[in-house]
């Protein structure tokens, strides 16, 4: 593995773009066109030609390549690196090597993809994907899909759709890999503790959680448990019906509507629980599910969860729990919480776009996604029978109820490039509704305020 150190003189946001910009004309030479980053211009030399007609890169006596691969948002444990990515590819192009880039403490993205060796491959979440548009650091992947043949008809439309809503001109800048949806949780102990019969495998309404979570909410013997906690408040629910705090077209707040007064009511329920604030306590984090086991039902992605408790099977540590379908709003039951997409896009700034785009393909076959959902991922291709494999090779998985993680149907992303530079003001009327005891009405006008003040800043920083 790579490891990227800090630099001595930090850069400005403005300067990481204009030294990014630099090195994108720097890397061009030999390159005939001159089309700007993420175009359809593949802004990349072309490969050079063996004898035999093919080309060095994807030949059969092809020169030895090596790729960096950058993970620059989610999580991608080393494990999963080499089943995922590494192994296949060595299988299918013994020729390439794959080496992941590890950042210093520190470093930023901005730093990473302005150094002496940019990343081919970026590995992302949707958190990021504005982050790394904004440095122009994704490469257009639409003419390598047609020129390899690519079919995107075989990625799930939710999927696809979701990643495309990230383009400004339908530009295909990232594939995904992955999707994280969510699940409800829950420890059984602590339900046969207090003889509170487990979550239905049929989706409940969010209101009937709380309704099961105020009946574990006691205090035992000095223990304090808690029914529920719903991770992140407004985000989990809001999640629920896929929609953001600015409209995705304007950029305007909308949190005046029918469905956000919901969000907001429910979060003032969970919280009014009795003993469910404890002093200035008023979020339970994934420890109090695993170490302390004093939370009885956590919502959440997948992603979360699966690994740290597959961590304290392997310690000897085994906790009791199941997984049932992720709760919904009463009118919108059938769907889960908004997709979480994991995507791969090559950058705009690889030497190297053809074989990264090949092997991005590779990962993104039958038999590779099939590893993929044996190993606790929602696979990103269309095909059920693999959804069926899910998780056959994580032994903390076997006997759990996996069928209840896909009875609910994520709804499309579709957010504002803004969105997470006022999630903190949604975050701010939790904690307010929690310890201040603020009332609905108020949380919601005081966090459109602070939303419309930090617009007016962003107009003029970040302009779309």
């Amino acid at each position: 593995m790579k490891t990227i150190n800090k630099r001595k003189k930090a850069y400005s946001a403005a300067a990481g773009i204009i030294l990014f910009s630099l090195l994108l004309s720097g890397c061009a030479g030999g390159n005939s066109g001159s089309g700007t980053a993420g175009g359809n211009s593949q802004e990349t030399a072309a490969p050079s030609v063996a004898p035999s007609g093919e080309t060095q890169e994807a030949g059969a006596n092809a020169e030895p390549v090596t790729l960096t691969f950058y993970v620059g948002g989610g999580t991608l444990t080393d494990t999963e690196f080499n089943l995922f990515f590494v192994e296949p590819t060595k299988q299918k192009f013994p020729h390439v090597t794959l080496e992941k880039i590890v950042p210093a403490e520190g470093v930023t993205p901005a730093e990473v993809l302005t150094s002496n060796e940019p990343p081919d491959i970026i590995y992302q979440t949707s958190g990021s994907y504005y982050a790394f548009q904004e440095l122009e650091a994704l490469a257009d992947l639409t003419p390598l899909a047609e020129k390899h043949g690519f079919d995107t008809k075989r990625l799930k439309p939710v999927l696809l759709e979701s990643v495309l809503n990230f383009s400004k001109n339908g530009e295909l800048f990232t594939l995904p890999f992955s999707s994280n949806v969510a699940a409800l949780f829950y420890n059984k102990d602590i339900f046969d503790k207090f003889s509170v019969p487990y979550p239905p495998d049929e989706q409940i309404t969010w209101d009937e959680l709380l309704a099961i979570a105020q009946k574990l909410t006691v205090n035992d013997g000095g223990v304090q448990y808690i029914g529920t906690d719903l991770n992140n408040g407004p985000a989990t629910l809001q999640g629920s019906y896929g929609i953001f705090a600015l409209d995705s077209e304007t950029g305007e707040p909308t949190l005046q509507s029918e469905q956000w007064r919901r969000v907001f009511e429910t979060v003032q329920k969970s919280v009014q629980i009795p003993g469910y604030v404890q002093g200035e306590q008023f979020e339970y984090s994934r420890d109090s599910f695993l170490v302390d086991q004093n939370l009885a039902m956590r919502p959440t992605l997948l992603a979360n969860l699966i690994g740290p408790l597959e961590e304290l099977r392997a310690q000897g540590k085994p906790l009791n729990w199941d997984l049932a379908p992720i709760p919904n709003f009463a009118d919108n039951l059938g769907q889960g919480k908004v997709a979480n997409v994991h995507s791969v896009s090559i950058s705009s700034v690889s030497k190297h776009k053809d074989i990264a785009f090949q092997v991005l393909a590779n990962i993104l076959s039958d038999d590779v996604q099939r590893i993929v959902s044996r190993n606790g991922r929602v696979p990103a291709i269309d095909n059920p029978e693999l959804e069926k494999e899910f998780g056959a090779d994580i032994e903390v998985l076997k006997g759990k109820k996996i069928e209840n993680i896909f009875k609910a149907e994520p709804p499309v992303l579709k957010q504002h490039r803004w969105e997470n530079d006022i999630s903190k003001y949604l975050t701010q009327a939790f904690k307010d509704i929690a310890l201040s005891g603020t009332d609905v009405n108020t949380a919601i006008r005081t966090a459109e305020d602070a939303i419309r003040k930090e617009l007016e800043t962003l107009k003029l920083t970040k302009p779309e």
